[in-house]
């Protein structure tokens, strides 16, 4: 077993300050019990964040910061490439932006909660306009849609977590052949603004649909590297981490320190195979369960770091 906590020491100013605070005894004794991995060293300002690198790690997808094929994987997965082939694959993701006076804000499209009726509504509205400029739109989730062109081949983009809940002017692609997505990013805002899907929304008090995000971009290696062991991802933090809401966050670790923390601690004791992934925006540490000498384990429970020595490195 493999977990990976994502947004484990988010950058926000508020759960950084409730780091000090955190009482987390399971944590605290997994730490004394597992052996930390050589750390994986991230950054905020990358396109690609740590804990989607590692996600695409363990599933073999290599790629460039911007450029890691999660789109292309799908559209494999859907049998689209041996129409399209692999290369000019992108995941479309409708969503809302906030105007206001110094930046626009997109929420977090997770919450809008697109129905499937609505979804698919909105890709046969937008299906043309795409078409226009070269670009094919596939149904994938409630959420997001696949998208083949050429204007995305080798074209890095912002994962969705830097931009939900967040400015997205410091994350916009500017790239030459990124030109036409911003035309087509106007038409659609005032196609999006009378539709019939956006005024029920409204009348149900629901935030609308007035953009859409690209990401995803990146071709797949006619390689992929052999994975191991799949990685579980534990993303409870998530919500809170993006709001800076550190009474959620702290909250979300305390939940997760008495159940997936708990559980995992009665599978180190059985001495079955663990491996427990915390992952920040600058660093993701792995610790693992090792056999040590007898003495070895007892200087460790005196000289480990407290879970929030270690949260404060991430």
């Amino acid at each position: 077993m493999h977990l990976l906590i994502s947004h484990a020491a988010p950058t926000g100013l508020q759960c950084q300050a409730a780091i000090a605070g955190l009482a987390l005894p399971h944590l605290s004794e997994l730490l004394g019990l597992l052996t930390p991995t050589a750390p994986l060293l991230g950054s905020p300002d990358t396109l690609t964040p740590l804990a989607e690198r590692l996600r695409a790690n363990n599933l073999g997808l290599q790629g460039a910061d911007g450029l890691v094929p999660w789109a292309a994987t799908d559209a494999q997965h859907l049998g689209l490439t041996k129409v399209h082939g692999d290369a000019g694959w992108a995941w479309i993701t409708p969503c809302h932006l906030n105007v206001k006076s110094n930046q626009v804000q997109m929420d977090d499209p997770q919450d809008l909660k697109i129905s499937t009726a609505d979804c698919e509504s909105l890709r046969a509205a937008m299906k043309r306009y795409f078409e226009q400029d070269g670009i094919t739109l596939h149904p994938l989730t409630n959420g997001t849609w696949l998208a083949f062109g050429a204007m995305f081949k080798d074209l890095p983009t912002a994962s969705l977590e830097r931009v939900a809940g967040a400015s997205i002017d410091a994350w916009l692609p500017r790239q030459e052949n990124a030109r036409l997505l911003r035309r087509l990013q106007n038409e659609m805002q005032m196609l999006l603004y009378t539709h019939a899907v956006n005024d029920a929304r409204s009348a149900r008090g629901l935030p609308t649909v007035n953009a859409f995000w690209v990401s995803g971009t990146g071709t797949p290696a006619t390689s992929p590297l052999i994975t191991t062991e799949r990685l579980e991802n534990v993303d409870a933090l998530r919500h809170a981490a993006l709001c800076d809401d550190a009474h959620d966050w702290t909250r979300a670790w305390q939940i997760l320190d008495s159940t997936v923390l708990a559980d995992l601690l009665v599978r180190v004791k059985a001495g079955k195979s663990v491996q427990l992934t915390l992952c920040g925006e600058r660093m993701a540490v792995t610790l693992e369960l090792k056999e040590r000498p007898w003495w070895e384990r007892i200087q460790r429970r005196f000289s480990t770091a407290s879970p929030q020595q270690l949260l404060q490195t991430l």
